[in-house]
């Protein structure tokens, strides 16, 4: 296999900040991990139009899970060491993951998926989940800012009031509060709230987590979401692949939650099955494959681990980040 990479190709290789594995050399990275989740609720965790399977958490997510029970540990003696070498008594912060990527490529499957694996382990952690759909704009804002065509763009979320959540975590501040978000009516829901309380672990999914921006040139300390992340995900599939199945599951929402008199699509409902395709590929082209292009893919490097997915939803190959 080696005699079939060029000069240059060795040189990436060896110049690359990643290890890279194939699905069955991570796989073996197992080791002797036990299989906590059944196939029932494996399919539960599983998002729309998602191809999680058995095979799927065992030789992709249970390695994962491993590699980041034994950072999580290392943080934790680190703090411990820390303390003793500053003498104070600081709340143990909790460990915070980021997962990322484009809209309909599995960042919530993950997340779950991960969230249910890591709070097996035998320690037992608290394992929150939060996605940062809750710190986007309320629709009126956006409307009035002339950004409903750039939801889900850097400039739709509410900066400050996320980065005021992670800082309440990461300081143990008890407890914090995120706002709650609703896909059937697409708009942040008023006055409702998930509470945070001092978790061991917190899984921050979102599409532009590792968002970092341009540095300032006056020097001056600008905090991003991903400085208070220990450990980030990015999972990637190729544009085409991601387009195709975010028409598919616009597809099957007009069939489901788009009939709902309530949901803010329900105009979709009643389009043809040639319609709705050329509705989907419109608003992909317009709108997503212009956030993905522009503000979540030039992140992909940012990420300790890289995920990328092949046609058929499963992942193929894992990048992990060198330490």
């Amino acid at each position: 296999m080696e005699a079939d990479i060029d000069m240059d190709q060795r040189a990436d290789i060896q110049l690359s900040p990643y290890r890279i594995f194939s699905r069955a050399e991570w796989a073996g990275l197992r080791a002797d991990t036990p299989m906590t989740l059944g196939s029932g609720e494996i399919a539960q965790l599983r998002s729309l139009n998602d191809r999680l399977d058995l095979a799927e958490v065992e030789e992709i997510y249970l390695p994962l899970s491993r590699l980041l029970s034994m950072y999580v540990e290392a943080t934790q003696r680190l703090f411990v060491a820390q303390q003793r070498f500053l003498g104070t008594e600081d709340v143990k912060m909790p460990y915070i993951i980021g997962v990322g990527g484009s809209v309909a490529v599995g960042k919530s499957t993950t997340a779950r998926v991960l969230q249910a694996l890591l709070a097996r382990w035998p320690n037992v952690p608290r394992v929150e989940l939060i996605t940062t759909d809750g710190f986007l704009y309320p629709n009126a804002v956006l409307q009035r800012e002339d950004l409903m065509e750039k939801k889900g763009f850097p400039e739709s979320y509410d900066l400050n009031a996320l980065l005021r959540f992670l800082s309440d975590v990461k300081a143990g501040n008890r407890p914090a509060r995120a706002p709650v978000y609703s896909h059937l009516i697409y708009d942040v829901m008023p006055n409702q709230w998930v509470e945070v309380d001092h978790p061991d672990i917190l899984i921050v999914e979102g599409l532009n987590v590792l968002q970092a921006g341009r540095p300032p040139k006056d020097g001056k300390a600008i905090p991003f979401v991903s400085d208070f992340f220990d450990f980030s995900v990015y999972l990637d599939a190729d544009e085409e692949v991601l387009r195709d199945w975010y028409v598919d599951r616009f597809l099957t929402l007009r069939s489901t939650a788009f009939r709902d008199p309530v949901s803010y699509f329900h105009r979709y409902a009643r389009l043809s099955d040639a319609e709705a395709v050329e509705t989907a590929t419109s608003i992909w082209g317009r709108i997503n494959l212009v956030n993905l292009r522009e503000n979540i893919l030039p992140t992909r490097q940012r990420a300790d681990l890289i995920l990328s997915k092949s046609a058929n939803h499963m992942v193929e190959q894992v990048a992990l980040r060198r330490l």
